[in-house]
């Protein structure tokens, strides 16, 4: 039978831990930087000088502006990961609707 010193497995345990953290807070903070780059699209959109898009769709980039600013925060003050997939894809069907009105409009300009 062997030995086993048990003052090992704790401090391995703790590293693991200490990396996990870490690994973390890089997940953070690249989803946080892609967050960003969806939430200044969704203002170029929104404050768009195109006479063509309506109120509505305007309106539209807003609100993914406002959810997006929302999801940032969430992942900023903890990350819950089954959230923070409900949060992305909620947002993913935002952008792919909104999307698909701008291509709508640009195909159909007359309406």
């Amino acid at each position: 039978m062997r030995h086993i010193r048990v003052g090992v497995f704790p401090a391995v345990q703790i590293r693991r831990a200490q990396r996990h953290v870490v690994d973390m807070q890089l997940i953070r903070l690249e989803l946080i930087k892609d967050l960003q780059a969806v939430f200044n699209m969704a203002k170029g959109f929104a404050q768009s000088k195109d006479d063509k898009m309506t109120s509505k769709q305007r309106q539209g980039w807003v609100s993914i502006m406002a959810y997006t600013g929302q999801v940032m925060n969430s992942i900023s003050k903890s990350f819950d990961e089954s959230q923070v997939t409900k949060d992305l894809e909620r947002l993913e069907k935002m952008i792919n609707e909104a999307m698909a009105t701008e291509k709508n409009r640009a195909t159909n300009p007359a309406s």
